[in-house]
């Protein structure tokens, strides 16, 4: 966002980061609920409140840092808790619960597509202060949430993608494949440091990119 200062920047980001991050973990939650799982609901986390779901670390610290290092912003809240053994089909549900946190930023990618298309569309009655702000939180919205659900789509436990394949492999190798976990952070900041992370990701955020920017008219 060339021309804003570093405040300014995070006064636009902010919105759609928390929006990102707690919408993806209501969805796990909600899923779960109509799974068969009330965990999530009895401990007061089907709201769309923020506090409940910020994690100091995740939500506050590590965006800022990425912020003031240049690199692309991603960040994470408090995960909702899910017990699988209320869900009426475990494996096939945990899948599922796993896979709504990610649709969700999908959906909430469009919705700023539509947000910047609402901006340029004030830009062009003179409301210019009001457009331009929307027009660039649109834009922070749609990186933001199509970083975190790619991101998330990786088969790496404990990511969601990893739980939507243990979920889809024979129970065996569903079983290997869980063990990973323990090491899966690790992975993660392996491949972010070294750079892989970027490769991996950025070309399937770059074309669902085009796709959001194009039904926002940017």
């Amino acid at each position: 966002m060339q021309g804003l200062s570093l405040i300014q920047y995070i006064a636009v980001a902010a919105l759609p980061l928390l929006f990102a991050i707690t919408l993806h973990e209501v969805a796990h939650g909600w899923v779960a609920r109509q799974l068969g799982d009330k965990t999530a609901l009895m401990l007061g986390r089907l709201t769309l409140n923020p506090i409940k779901h910020i994690d100091p670390i995740g939500t506050l610290l590590v965006p800022a840092v990425l912020l003031m290092m240049g690199g692309f912003i991603f960040g994470w809240a408090k995960p909702v808790p899910v017990d699988y053994r209320n869900l009426r089909n475990p494996k096939r549900d945990m899948a599922l619960v796993a896979l709504a946190g990610p649709m969700a930023n999908l959906g909430m990618a469009l919705i700023w597509a539509l947000v910047a298309r609402v901006g340029f569309a004030l830009g062009g009655t003179g409301a210019s202060w009001f457009g331009v702000p929307l027009i660039l939180m649109g834009e922070i919205g749609i990186i933001l949430n199509l970083v975190l659900m790619v991101l998330n789509l990786l088969p790496l436990p404990p990511l969601d993608g990893g739980r939507v394949l243990t979920g889809l492999l024979p129970g065996p190798w569903a079983w290997r494949f869980s063990q990973i976990e323990p090491y899966g952070l690790i992975i993660l900041v392996a491949l972010l440091v070294t750079g892989v992370l970027g490769h991996i990701i950025a070309p399937p955020v770059h074309r669902l990119e085009l796709v959001m920017f194009a039904v926002a008219g940017l």
